[in-house]
Parts: structure tokens; sequence; C-alpha cells
């Protein structure tokens, strides 16, 4: 019996899911308005990572605030995108997202630096695992709009290692020398 469960992906499933941290977003009630009065629902926004380089959101209605959440973390667990980070707490590089008029700018930052980010962005980067960025939301104050604009610009990363084997190179051929860098900071 034991052997038909694992084939079938039952058993294994709770095995391999790894823990993961989720944050509440934003709560939204709704009313619609009928005969005999009004009947509210619930939308709830939630990220959910495992703040080791795995990110994802989802969004969830329901007429219960529960529900609604868990719902919400759900989608959000089977739309989780994986990010490079760089020595495991910044970003490899600058980069811009957008998703309508939501607009963000990702800087990475120097080590002790923290989490420089709006509200909904501060929990992406949070449940992403990074320490250590430097952020700005441009355009729209709209957490669902902020948060698909963050993972829009967080898909855009790479890192040095798979640039290098796309192009067909050694990491060090990418990355530039140190004494390069630095002449081009004192200049």
């Amino acid at each position: 019996m034991a052997e038909r469960e694992n084939r079938r992906g039952k058993g294994r499933r709770e095995e391999e899911t790894p823990e993961f941290a989720d944050r509440l977003v934003a709560i939204n009630r709704v009313s619609k308005t009928v005969k005999g009065g009004k009947r509210f629902g619930f939308a709830a926004l939630v990220v959910v990572g495992d703040q080791k380089g795995r990110v994802g959101f989802g969004k969830g209605k329901a007429k219960e605030v529960p529900e609604a959440i868990r719902k919400a973390t759900e989608q959000a667990k089977r739309q989780m995108i994986r990010v490079q980070l760089k020595e495991g707490r910044t970003l490899h590089h600058d980069m811009h997202g957008h998703h309508g008029a939501g607009k963000v700018v990702m800087r990475t930052a120097p080590e002790g630096t923290g989490i420089i980010a709006g509200g909904p962005m501060r929990a992406v980067f949070e449940m992403l695992g990074v320490k250590d960025v430097v952020s700005k939301s441009i355009g729209t104050q709209n957490p669902y709009n902020m948060i698909r604009a963050t993972i829009d610009g967080l898909k855009k990363e790479q890192s040095p290692r798979a640039v290098a084997q796309r192009r067909g190179k050694k990491v060090a051929d990418i990355l530039p020398k140190r004494d390069e860098a630095a002449a081009e900071a004192e200049a």
C-alpha cells in the first residue's frame, strides 16, 4: 500500500516541500449590494519565499479572510521563481522592472546597507532572502502592480556564471578586474 502511495506522488510530496515563510501584504474588503443589504468579500495579497533565493506572490478571494489568505498562499507557492543572489545577500547587478504604470528600480548594495524599499517591495526582498538592496518604486502605489514590477525585474537578473556559460567564456573574463574597477572609480 505504501508503494502505491509513493508512485502517485502523495507520500513524496510532503517530504520534498521545503518550509516557506509567507507575508500578508494587503487585504481588500469589497461589498456587493443585494436585496437584503450588503455581502462582503475579501481579497488577499500574499508573498511567499524560502529566504534562500525563491519567491512568489499570489492573490486569493473569498467570503472570509482566512480562506482568502489560504488561497493566495497556495497560488504563491505555485508561481515561485528562483533568483541567484550575490554572496547570498544582495543582487548581482542593478535592474529595472515594470508592470502597467508601475516601475521599480533595484540596485545592489554594500554589506550592512539593509533593505531600503517600500512596503510591498520590502516583503518580496525579505521573503527572497536579500539582506542588502536599495530600491525605489516610481509611478504607482498599488501593491499588486508594485509586486508584479518587482518580480518582473528579478526575472531579468543574471549571475556572472550564467552569462559566462552562455557566452562560452570563463567567469574571470566576464567580471572586471579589481585594478580596472578601482581606476574607473577614481576617474
